[in-house]
């Protein structure tokens, strides 16, 4: 899987996931857990850390993560490593104790996104059958996540870092003992009325939480994406060889791409039809020109170009930048000869 750079920013919201390596137990027991626990409460207090919801399952963990401050990547090296020394000191083991890289999927913070994903996290014990229609009692029964030790509990027995107001509020519901009731209330009666496997799975906006889990990097409306692909610094992106086929620098790539086929319409003098794709007429080297100009500027695939400029196919996109690349100035209509030659002074060309 192509790794990508991890986009931080001050206030950023993260679905974190991370697996036993060859999804082997990272939690034996309750000492474990407790101790994984103290290593989070202490990243939380290191870092200004709020954690909006949390499930540890046998050989994996959920997180729902606020970072008031951009340094994801350094709270979670320190919180693994200082968890995996302790784990391989007490079990007597070396190595990896998890495997590959910890998942990271930015939650958008407009909208129903946080909220779903909180009631995901919680919903883990009954959608794995430890809990619920599959298995025994009710999610109260299920004491390692933060719907037992922060939603069903008073503020005076949360830890310090766990922030159950947000989720609460987001879920219209007071930090109250009816309000914390009516929230676990809520998370039974799904568990009555769906399907175990897809708890908490529901789209939004068109969305799926579970392909976001398994393929994405965000989870959010466009806009969110839009403003998140602004993010990534271009030296990060230049340093990581996988970037552009990872799903993130596919998505950076699009926006780029999509800049330009704005300027070629525009600057090509342009008319688009009503999904916002230009219109061509027969014979039109105009059509060679945006394929062109697409394709050298923003590096898209050409299936992408062919889409977006309504030229067919990659094979007809590969055929018309090649036919107007060889075309001289003058067998070129006298504005697309102009346009060609004041983008050549500009080293639009080079």
């Amino acid at each position: 899987m192509p790794r990508q750079p991890r986009i931080e920013f001050p206030g950023a919201i993260y679905h974190v996931l991370a697996r036993g390596n060859r999804r082997a137990e990272i939690f034996s027991d309750d000492r474990d857990r407790a101790r994984f626990l103290k290593s989070l409460g202490d990243t939380c207090v290191r870092l200004g850390w709020e954690v909006r919801a949390w499930v540890l399952m046998g050989n994996h963990y959920h997180l729902a993560l606020h970072t008031p401050e951009a340094n994801l990547v350094d709270g979670m090296k320190w919180l693994q490593n200082a968890y995996t020394r302790y784990f391989n000191t007490r079990h007597q083991l070396w190595g990896r104790l998890f495997g590959d890289r910890y998942k990271s999927v930015l939650v958008d913070p407009q909208g129903d996104y946080q909220k779903r994903l909180i009631d995901y996290i919680h919903l883990n014990p009954a959608r794995a059958g430890i809990v619920g229609a599959r298995g025994a009692g009710g999610l109260l029964g299920y004491p390692h996540s933060s719907l037992v030790a922060g939603f069903a509990s008073p503020p005076s027995k949360r830890a310090p870092w766990l922030d159950v107001g947000t989720g609460l509020r987001l879920a219209g519901l007071k930090d109250s003992a009816s309000g914390r009731r009516r929230y676990v209330g809520g998370l039974e009666r799904r568990i009555a009325e769906e399907e175990a496997a897809r708890l908490g799975l529901e789209e939004v906006g068109g969305q799926s939480l579970h392909s976001t889990m398994r393929r994405g990097w965000y989870w959010g409306s466009q806009a969110f994406r839009e403003k998140l692909t602004k993010l990534v610094p271009p030296e990060k992106a230049a340093a990581n060889p996988t970037y552009r086929s990872s799903p993130l620098g596919r998505d950076e790539r699009s926006e780029r791409a999509e800049v330009v086929a704005l300027e070629a319409i525009g600057e090509l003098g342009l008319e688009c039809d009503g999904q916002g794709r230009p219109v061509f007429g027969y014979g039109d080297v105009r059509r060679g020109a945006a394929a062109w100009i697409v394709w050298h500027r923003s590096g898209a695939p050409q299936a992408w170009i062919a889409e977006r400029l309504g030229l067919r196919s990659a094979a007809n996109v590969s055929q018309q930048r090649r036919r107007f690349d060889n075309t001289r100035d003058a067998e070129l209509p006298p504005d697309v000869m102009r346009w060609r030659r004041a983008w050549r002074k500009s080293g639009f060309f080079d």
